[in-house]
């Protein structure tokens, strides 16, 4: 099994999924690596750009790309599960062991990007927006590009992105209990005088 192809695409899966799917299919195909025969499929190929330009216009759109986020919290693991299937199936590995880590690091990575899409949304201009948007497609693409000709480096890369994407989970989310916190204590601030 190809541990470096298995942990790229399942954590690029979780920035952008259709992408993963590409490069992985793209490079099987023109020979520049061994990766799975279905990804290399043209009709596979075909929909996986389908999806990646519909998602490089939706992902930059404040709060139209937050809707997108919360639908691929479900397709972006489950994508990155059967990645992690089909580079399993392909180099005789566990299947079970592909799918849980390849679903397991496309959860974590998603889990990332949608907590900083949610905080970015809250400044007002659009460029911050479009700019995180551009570097997770880059980002996604670098990863698996990396896991099929450096399999080792890009492992350890994997490993530091996942602690990372876990500080960034859970910093963004104690913020966001506290906005929320202060919304409740403002609104009840509001409505006790009113009552009286």
């Amino acid at each position: 099994m190809d541990f470096g192809a298995l942990t790229a695409g399942g954590w690029a899966a979780g920035l952008n999924l259709w992408s993963a799917t590409l490069v992985l299919g793209v490079a099987g195909r023109q020979d520049w690596a061994t990766t799975p025969e279905i990804l290399q499929r043209t009709d596979v190929l075909i929909i996986a750009a389908i999806l990646y330009a519909f998602e490089f216009v939706v992902d930059k759109i404040p709060y139209v790309d937050n809707v997108w986020d919360v639908v691929s919290t479900v397709i972006r693991p489950v994508g990155g599960a059967l990645l992690g299937i089909a580079v399993a199936s392909e180099g005789g590995g566990s299947l079970l062991g592909g799918a849980l880590t390849a679903g397991g690091l496309a959860l974590t990575s998603h889990g990332a990007k949608a907590t900083t899409r949610a905080a970015i949304n809250m400044s007002p201009e659009p460029f911050s927006n479009i700019a995180a948007s551009l570097t997770e497609d880059a980002t996604s693409v670098g990863i698996v590009t990396l896991g099929l000709a450096y399999p080792a480096v890009a492992v350890g890369v994997v490993g530091v992105l996942t602690l990372v994407a876990l500080l960034i989970i859970f910093t963004l989310w104690r913020f966001v209990r506290r906005l929320r916190k202060k919304w409740h204590e403002r609104r009840n601030a509001g409505a006790s005088p009113a009552a009286a």
